[in-house]
């Protein structure tokens, strides 16, 4: 599975054109991913070719107007559960404990709770390990996907993904209560 993660990983970085020159490897990583459903397979395909071929301009436009400019589609996790609570701030020293607890230095400019940077670390970790934090958070992916999948974005198939290998019955409920904060885009 660690390849897995780290391809999803790769598909939510902000585009480059080394990350253009890895799509035919990350794109075979996922076409053969087993714990994958031929349909989210299968749904992973347009964001790998876009990815591959779409001028990296576009792309990037594309990818911060969705992911830096929309609270609600941020990819730092703490974000749609804590908001700008002061308890963010010792949920992220706590994240960054975990982090090093387990063999891992991020080495970026993110917060730890970007959601790329987490991923990275759970490609690092014991597949059962990874998959519980993935359980935590499929409440956040599930809503993220039904926002990009209202936007028609095929981003939305990267959030399927995780959600599936989080192997949980998602809450209704707690995804609900996220799609009820109103879109500020």
């Amino acid at each position: 599975m660690d390849r897995t993660i780290k391809s999803l990983s790769l598909l939510l970085s902000y585009p480059t054109e080394e990350l253009q020159g890895a799509m035919p490897e990350i794109g075979a990583v996922l076409a053969s991913e087993t714990r994958l459903t031929a349909a989210t397979r299968r749904d992973l395909r347009p964001l790998v070719e876009e990815l591959s071929s779409d001028d990296i301009y576009d792309l990037q436009e594309r990818f911060v107007m969705l992911f830096d400019r929309s609270r609600t589609l941020s990819l730092n996790l703490f974000e749609h559960v804590h908001g700008e609570s002061r308890d963010r701030g010792g949920a992220m020293v706590s994240l960054l404990e975990t982090y090093r607890a387990g063999g891992f230095e991020p080495a970026t400019t993110e917060l730890p709770d970007h959601l790329p940077v987490l991923l990275e670390f759970l490609a690092t970790q014991p597949p059962a390990d990874a998959k519980e934090v993935l359980a935590d958070a499929a409440h956040i992916f599930d809503a993220v996907r039904a926002r990009l999948e209202h936007r028609e974005s095929p981003y939305q198939a990267v959030f399927a993904a995780l959600t599936q290998l989080a192997d949980v019955t998602v809450s209704a409920t707690a995804v609900a209560e996220l799609l009820e904060q109103p879109e500020d885009d």
